[in-house]
């Protein structure tokens, strides 16, 4: 996780919350990306989110300037990610490509 978070940021003053899911494999973890990708920060300032997938895991990193903005971003994110992972478990494993 520290290659996608930025230690810069400490001395900046900025807030950080990292976030690792595991995926039962690399397959199911860039759907998970994808799917939660198109959801942009609805502000324009004051909070960045990056996204990436390494083997089977997905890793998320917020920058924030507040801690309230940082705990709403990351309480919808979650609820998007538990209906993400909801509809992966109804509709089984992928299918290999």
């Amino acid at each position: 996780m520290a290659a996608l978070c930025n230690e810069r940021n400490h001395t900046l003053g900025k807030l950080e919350f990292a976030l690792d899911v595991p995926f039962p494999s690399a397959r199911e973890a860039t759907i998970a990306l994808q799917s939660l990708s198109p959801d942009r920060e609805p502000r324009k300032g004051g909070i960045s989110k990056r996204l990436q997938v390494s083997g089977s895991t997905l890793s998320v990193c917020w920058t924030a300037d507040e801690a309230r903005i940082l705990r709403v971003s990351v309480g919808s994110f979650l609820d998007h990610l538990s209906l993400v992972m909801e509809t992966m478990e109804a509709f089984g494993p992928p299918v290999p490509l």
